[in-house]
């Protein structure tokens, strides 16, 4: 597939992100699709991603993925994102905080046929924990 298409594709998995609308992956993640940096439990594919974001959007109801800088070839799409949010529901075992977060993060996806088929990422999780006073300062 081209360029474009894969783009495409990983500008409807971001939206979905933003808008909660998570039936979206079905058609943008590959049944089988990889995430070589998982959440804890997270299965493959596109129920993998709808379990994550479902869990963060309790977490964070107003989660907001703002792509910063983004970058493809023919198979892959790289972006850096900002994520905000504020903490109103039970994050790994802490109640809500009400704190915002601010943090940074990356990802490398591998695309086949317009589908997501590998996913690579890096989030700031330090940084989420700390600005929610749920880590010890640096």
């Amino acid at each position: 597939m081209t360029r474009d298409v894969n783009i495409h594709a990983q500008e409807r998995f971001g939206a979905a992100v933003n808008s909660g609308n998570f039936d979206e992956f079905d058609d943008v993640v590959a049944a089988g699709c990889v995430d070589h940096d998982p959440a804890p439990g997270q299965v493959p594919g596109p129920q993998g991603f709808k379990d994550l974001f479902t869990g963060l959007r309790s977490s964070f109801p107003d989660l907001h993925l703002e792509v910063e800088h983004l970058t493809a070839t023919d198979d892959d799409v790289a972006f850096a994102y900002t994520v905000t949010a504020t903490h109103q529901g039970p994050l790994m075992g802490h109640p809500p905080t009400g704190g915002t977060i601010n943090v940074r993060g990356m990802q490398i996806g591998r695309f086949e046929n317009g589908k997501l088929v590998e996913r690579w990422g890096s989030s700031d999780q330090l940084g989420m924990l700390t600005q929610l006073g749920l880590a010890p300062q640096p």
